[in-house]
């Protein structure tokens, strides 16, 4: 192969299945040249990937520019129709697999995973050209023809599996809504003692009472602000006190740390040790901290006396339906907060009075 007609990338080579693969290190600006990914117009049966989702490439583009200093991104996944020729920089035995390969100009290089990452970098460099020159790396197989690219994507993606909500809050070092509510379970006994901080959802017998996810997305909408956002001293001050006095006034969450009830029990019998109960206090916690200021906390007090227990039919149709399970979406949730609301004498906005009127509980 001539080298002045083919692209040159240092690599170490592999071997799988018999088959020889290459990791590369490629510059990103070469990335949306030389790489391929399928049109959405080409019927999935003859497609090698899943269609691009074009919502995602803002926020991976928008996290590569704005952690230019510290991004991290997982190798590319390649197949190559074309010719490939591997020269090892030395034939002594433990250096025999690094060495140079050589792909021809006129071969084709279909993405088999990282194709969001792909269109992302692409976006990136429009903005930011200077990241062209920085890299990542990238396995190359051969595959001509391009028979074996949707097997490929299909046993790269076998066997993976998300990561919870809540790992990925855990992991999270630069929001702030992150940081803060980690924080604050650090800080409250209670919250540190019985909040799981890896699981999205607790099993049946799970010894916790929270996952690490639910306290997030109650701060979140404590302070009506979203991942990302900026979030004021005072604010951070608040969200600690509302759970310090969310803690004292759930009467049930302090027999269990006492003792004197498991979180079994209490998910069994109760509404409020579940992500619902959670989240719609995280509504009237936001209502009361912008219409009562100076005694948002008399409020959260009052909580103390509602009966939470799932035998309180003021529940049904709100935090759970006709078959006893707890249904959680965006407008139960706003059930559940409406009639917290109107136990702690609050009264309903508009926009909430007119939920009440279309669900027609009761």
């Amino acid at each position: 192969m001539n080298a002045s007609f083919s692209y040159n990338f240092p690599a170490i080579r592999g071997l799988q299945a018999g088959d020889q693969y290459f990791v590369v290190m490629c510059p990103l600006k070469l990335i949306p040249r030389i790489f391929l990914f399928d049109e959405e117009e080409i019927p999935p049966e003859h497609r090698a990937q899943r269609s691009l989702n074009k919502a995602r490439v803002p926020d991976i583009c928008n996290y590569i520019l704005n952690n230019s200093k510290d991004y991290v991104f997982s190798s590319l996944t390649a197949s190559v129709d074309g010719e490939m020729v591997f020269t090892p920089f030395s034939e002594e035995a433990q250096f025999k697999d690094i060495g140079k390969l050589a792909i021809s100009l006129d071969a084709r290089f279909l993405i088999n995973d990282g194709q969001h990452r792909r269109a992302a970098i692409e976006e990136a460099l429009k903005i930011a050209p200077e990241l062209g020159n920085e890299t990542i790396s990238v396995v190359f197989f051969q595959d001509t023809g391009l028979v074996k690219s949707q097997q490929i994507f299909a046993d790269l993606n076998r066997h993976a599996v998300n990561t919870t909500s809540s790992l990925g809050i855990l992991y999270e070092h630069r929001d702030q809504l992150a940081s803060i509510t980690k924080t604050i379970i650090s800080r409250i006994p209670l919250l540190e003692r019985y909040t799981d901080l890896e699981k999205q959802s607790l099993s049946k017998l799970s010894p916790k009472l929270f996952a690490l996810s639910n306290i997030f997305q109650t701060n979140s909408r404590l302070l009506n602000k979203k991942r990302g956002e900026l979030i004021t001293d005072s604010e951070k001050q608040f969200l600690e006190e509302f759970w310090r006095e969310l803690c004292n006034a759930m009467v049930e969450w302090q027999l269990v740390m006492k003792k004197e009830l498991s979180p079994t029990e209490l998910r069994k019998n109760f509404i409020n040790a579940h992500g619902i109960f959670l989240e719609a206090i995280g509504i009237v916690g936001h209502y009361v901290h912008n219409n009562q200021p100076t005694d948002w906390n008399n409020y959260i007090q009052m909580l103390s006396a509602i009966d939470w227990n799932r035998s309180n039919k003021v529940w049904f149709g709100r935090a759970f339906g006709t078959t006893g399970r707890i249904n959680k979406n965006n407008e139960t949730i706003q059930l559940t907060a409406n009639m917290i609301k109107s136990c702690i004498e609050l009264p309903l906005t508009e926009q909430e009075s007119i939920l009440e009127q279309k669900a027609k509980i009761g």
